[in-house]
This record gives structure tokens, C-alpha cells and sequence, in this order.
């Protein structure tokens, strides 16, 4: 199958992109952002998405911040072009290593190389790795709108079914995790390596300087239509 038709713009920085979401918007177009486009495109090809337009972010990888990776003591901060792979081989401190430890379950290395981090937090796939890994490292989104920037915790940034926090005319900037979690791991079950989960884990210890547990989190993939913080 082919996508239903549509036009196609590129923002050339982030206040171009928000001016033209909420441009497109108000002519009654139904315009939605694209840049690594590995979980739009394939929607648009099954015609499960049809929007009326795309605005690609492909020319924001010119701006360092959006492609950045600054790893400090208690915070990792990805910016939005960031790609899995680049987390993948990234030399992350011990508190943020899980994320890179993670991305091999992430698709195929073309997909790593292409999908970007806020891609896969905006998309809101109950079963993506990002996801759970956002929950997990208490991510903080960074969004810019018309409106000017606001922070979305993540704790309020899963709604349900493909369905997020980030308004419709709002361009994510930046990821920030907020939570170093030196003992935590990421697993999934799927049919095939390479495959959608069908339901996914990630799990982080608290651990004292004698070795002794002391408490932990749990998230769930792919068990409601978001992901699930276990009490």
C-alpha cells in the first residue's frame, strides 16, 4: 500500500516548525512532525495515520543542541534528533548506561540509525523501550509551542493508545533523565528479534554501599495502553 496523498514541508529550526503546525492547523490541515519517520511512515503505509501534511525536522540536525548528548553526575539530557544507535554507542556514565544496554532491543541497526529518541516517547507505544525507559530514569520532555517551552514529567506524558502530553502544534526539544540508575536492566519478549514486544520489563534496584537491596521501580510494557509504573 501506498500513503494517502499529502503535502510536505521542512522547518528549518523549532520556531519555524511550531509556526508551521499552527499555520497548517488553522488553514484545517491535520499536519503531524516527521524525523526519523520509523514509526510514522509505516502507519501512513498501512493508512492507519493520514495526515493532511508533514513537516519534516530533518534540517534541526544542523543545531547542535538537537542532536546533543550531555551525560553529567545526576542528569542525562538527549536532544530530540538524538538517534537510538548514537545512544547505543554512547560512552554513558554507570547511573545512565541502561539506555544504551537497551537499544539492542530496539529494531534493526537501519531503524536505530534513523528513529530518534523523542520520535519514540511522542509516538507512545505502550511496549517501546523509550517508554518504559522514561518512566524508569524519571525523564523530564522538554516541549516548545506557541505558548513558548514548558517540562512534561513523565509520569504525565502517557495518556493511553499512541496518545501523549505533547500538544499537536508543540516541537519536543529535549529529554531529560533525571534518575541515575546504576543497577537497572531492560528486557522484552517478542516472537522474532526485531519484532514489536508484546510485553516488556525494565527494573531498577536501589542498592546501599554493603550490597543490600533497599527498594527499587518496575515498569510494564505492553499490559495496558500506556506503560505501567508498578506501586
Amino acid at each position: 500500500m501506498k500513503p494517502a496523498a499529502f503535502t510536505y514541508h521542512r522547518a528549518h529550526d523549532v520556531t519555524d516548525a511550531v509556526g508551521l503546525l499552527t499555520d497548517l492547523a488553522a488553514a484545517g490541515e491535520d499536519p503531524k512532525l516527521i524525523a526519523g519517520g520509523q514509526s510514522l511512515m509505516p502507519m501512513m503505509t498501512f493508512r492507519l495515520a493520514r495526515p493532511s501534511a508533514l513537516v519534516d525536522l530533518g534540517p534541526l540536525r544542523r543545531v547542535p543542541s538537537m542532536t546533543a548528548v550531555t551525560d553529567g553526575p545526576d542528569a542525562l539530557t538527549l536532544g530530540a534528533l538524538v538517534t537510538h544507535h548514537t545512544v547505543e554507542t554512547a560512552s554513558l556514565s554507570p547511573g545512565f548506561a541502561v539506555l544504551s544496554d537497551a537499544m539492542r532491543w530496539v529494531g534493526h541497526l537501519p531503524i536505530r540509525s534513523r528513529g530518534t529518541v523523542a520520535g519514540s516517547l511522542v509516538h507512545g507505544d505502550a511496549t517501546a523501550e523509550w517508554c518504559l525507559l522514561a518512566l524508569l530514569l524519571d525523564a523530564v520532555v522538554v516541549a516548545e509551542g506557541p505558548a513558548g517551552r514548558r517540562e512534561i514529567p513523565a509520569d504525565e506524558l502517557f495518556h493511553g493508545f499512541y496518545a501523549t502530553a505533547v500538544d499537536p502544534d508543540e516541537v519536543v526539544v529535549e529529554v531529560r533523565f533525571t534518575r541515575p540508575a546504576p543497577h537497572a536492566a531492560l528486557s522484552e519478549f517478542a516472537r522474532r528479534h526485531g519484532d514489536f514486544a508484546i510485553v516488556d520489563a525494565a527494573l531498577a534496584l536501589d542498592v546501599d554501599d554493603g550490597g543490600t537491596v533497599t527498594g527499587g521501580r518496575v515498569v510494564l510494557g505492553g499490559v495496558a495502553p500506556a506503560p505501567v509504573r508498578v506501586p
